[in-house]
C-alpha cells in the first residue's frame, strides 16, 4: 500500500516574526478582548515584543486598507486582523462583514502576506462576548496563531 507522506505544515514558533496586530474599535468591549488573546498567542509563541507592531483603526472595513499598506511597506511576516460586527436591524452588517473579509483575502492575495482573520461576524453581543473569552476560546488567539502558522509555511514553500 502507499504511504501518504506527511503534509507540509508550518511551525507554530515565531520568534524570528513580525507581525502587524490591526484592530477595529467598534464594539470595542469586544474588540480589547480579541486583542488581548492575539498579544497572548504571539508573546506564548515566542513573538518578541519588539517585532509587535499594534494599530487602531475606527471600524471593520478600514482593516483592509491599513493592512495593505502594512504589507505593501515591508517589515511584517503577518498581519492578524481582529474585529467585531454585530448583526443589527439592517444589511449594513452584511455590507460590513462583506468588505472586510474580501479586502482582506485581496490584500493577502495581492501582497502574499498572511492575515490571520479574527473578525467576529455575530448574531448578538452574547455571541461576541463568548468568542473573544479568555484562552485557546478566544478567537483572536486563535488568528494570530494562524497567522505565525501561515507565515511559516510560506517560508518554507520558498520566494
Amino acid at each position: 500500500m502507499l504511504q501518504m507522506p506527511e503534509p507540509r505544515r508550518g511551525s507554530l514558533t515565531g520568534d524570528d516574526l513580525r507581525v502587524a496586530v490591526i484592530c477595529s474599535r467598534f464594539n470595542q468591549v469586544v474588540t480589547d478582548r480579541l486583542l488581548h488573546g492575539a498579544l497572548e498567542a504571539l508573546s506564548e509563541s515566542g513573538v518578541r515584543e519588539e517585532n509587535v507592531g499594534t494599530f487602531s483603526v475606527p471600524g471593520a472595513v478600514e482593516i483592509p486598507v491599513l493592512a495593505d499598506r502594512v504589507a505593501r511597506a515591508g517589515g511584517v511576516d503577518a498581519i492578524v486582523a481582529l474585529g467585531a460586527v454585530i448583526r443589527g436591524e439592517t444589511t449594513h452588517y452584511d455590507l460590513v462583514c462583506r468588505m472586510a473579509a474580501d479586502g482582506c483575502l485581496r490584500v493577502s492575495l495581492d501582497t502574499g502576506i498572511p492575515i490571520g482573520f479574527g473578525l467576529l461576524t455575530c448574531e448578538n453581543r452574547e455571541q461576541a462576548l463568548a468568542r473573544s473569552g479568555i484562552g485557546r476560546a478566544n478567537k483572536g488567539h486563535e488568528a494570530a496563531l494562524t497567522a505565525i502558522e501561515m507565515a511559516n509555511l510560506l517560508r518554507l514553500c520558498g520566494p
